[in-house]
């Protein structure tokens, strides 16, 4: 593998074909979307195959995303960074305020997504050496097995000059299980740092105080007896040996460089940081001076600057930002005009329609009536939709979004709750049954909420 392709993850190498063929196996319609985010992760593998000296000038082209709620925003940037498996991290712009308000900081979120991908890049190494942490913890419980089972023999009346136990014949014993269950006295990491609640319970989430106490001599090799089943004790001990594998420099430098070059940024509700028209705002007070102080101060973000981390400086050039917004009382040439440069394409997703809906509660490999299906089928309960159903699921929706507030896919979850509240309580007490649900259940399920629009607002 070159030094350009360590640079980004294997998805980035997706054709933007492959990427749309990909995100349609989870989210119904929305081309434009899916083409303009397919297009976007394309170039940067683009990007790392041009000359040096002309690629830190080829700057990723953001995207914003115009749409009410719940017709695949969130969705689409999710599924974009897990299949490019890059650094993803979604944050909501009306959590933050200007500098200088009660608010979070802005650089929070990069020091998040470089969170994330240190934790990416350490899973994938942990992948890499399971095997090896795998046999080694099993060493060591084998140990602690051995050195009871010596006890036991010890203190036993009835064998005081046995032979030592054989370990090869325990060790196998171990392989298929057999100790899974059985206590053994095992020595662990003491990761309690009561003072570190403390502060977290205040809401000071954003001081690295527990790093800080690890990193003290005293605390670093903090250990504490525990009696565990030999099945907790051997994942406990793969994590432990997992970490002694691992090269943590190394992997929170390569965590750092795949932030910047392949790192992902959502930040939803963009609108809501956006005044009603900029027209004579310059000047001014109160709510729109303050939305406009955020804008600015993320600015600096997507426009490429350095954020000091706990990893190190990061630099935040080649982040693909994705904002996302419904716009219902804005519009994006209301941004000031510094940020609206920084977000070149726009694509406007479509509202969901009856039609739509069918497809999503069928069609998508993680579509809700699978999703139901199978943890119905958890409890040996067999549960069936006809189509009838399907459509008056869909039109049920539908008409709830047109005479309440439109939510999109999202009115399919509460509804699809309502219809098989009963079945889901009563479900453990249901084994080998089958469930069919036909149009006249739905129907006669939903009418008396759909009879009364005061409650099925509350309801649907």
């Amino acid at each position: 593998m070159t030094e350009k392709e360590k640079l980004l993850p294997a998805g980035a190498a997706f054709t933007p074909r492959e990427i749309v063929s990909e995100l349609d196996r989870y989210i119904i319609g929305q081309k434009q979307a899916k083409r303009a985010v397919a297009i976007a992760l394309r170039n940067r593998w683009r990007r790392q195959q041009v000359q040096d000296a002309l690629r830190d000038e080829i700057s990723p082209k953001n995207i914003i995303m115009i749409g009410p709620t719940g017709v695949g925003k969130t969705e689409i940037a999710r599924r974009l960074a897990k299949l490019a498996q890059a650094p993803f991290v979604k944050v909501e712009a009306s959590k933050f305020t200007e500098v200088g308000y009660v608010g979070r900081d802005v650089d929070s979120i990069i020091r998040d997504l470089v969170e994330a991908s240190v934790s990416l890049v350490k899973r994938e190494e942990e992948k890499r050496v399971q095997t090896r942490a795998a046999q080694n913890a099993r060493d060591k419980v084998l140990d602690g097995i051995l050195a009871q089972e010596a006890r036991n023999q010890k203190a036993s009346f009835e064998m005081p000059d046995a032979a030592p136990p054989d370990r090869e014949a325990l060790k196998r014993r171990l392989l298929k299980g057999e100790f899974d269950d059985h206590y053994i006295e095992m020595e662990v990491p003491d990761t309690s740092f009561p003072m570190v609640e403390v502060f977290h319970a205040a809401g000071m989430e954003d001081f690295n105080l527990r790093d800080m106490f690890q990193n003290l001599p005293g605390f670093r090799d903090r250990k504490k007896a525990r009696k565990l089943k030999v099945a907790e004790a051997l994942q406990i001990y793969t994590d432990m040996e997992s970490e002694k594998l691992i090269d943590m420099d190394a992997v929170q430098q390569e965590g750092r460089e795949r932030a910047e070059q392949s790192g992902i940024v959502f930040i939803d509700e963009i609108d809501k940081v956006v005044g009603r028209g900029r027209t004579g705002s310059s000047g001014g007070s109160g709510p729109d001076v303050s939305r406009e102080g955020v804008q600015r101060d993320l600015l600096p973000l997507v426009e490429g600057c350095t954020v000091n981390t706990k990893y190190g400086p990061v630099k935040t050039d080649h982040m693909l930002f994705i904002a996302a917004g419904a716009f219902h009382m804005s519009k994006p040439a209301d941004m000031v005009p510094e940020l609206q440069g920084r977000f070149p394409i726009r694509v406007e997703l479509e509202s969901l329609g009856e039609a739509e809906f069918v497809r999503i509660l069928t069609e998508p490999k993680n579509a809700l009536i699978k999703q139901y299906t199978a943890l119905l089928q958890t409890e040996q309960v067999s549960l069936t939709f006809t189509p009838d159903a399907i459509d008056a699921i869909a039109g049920t929706a539908a008409a709830a979004n047109r005479s309440m507030e439109n939510i999109g896919a999202r009115r399919l979850h509460t509804i699809m709750e309502k219809l098989l509240d009963d079945v889901s309580f009563s479900a453990s007490e249901m084994a080998g049954q089958q469930v069919v649900i036909d149009g006249d259940t739905v129907r006669r399920t939903l009418a008396s909420v759909l009879a009364s629009e005061d409650l099925s607002r509350f309801i649907l």
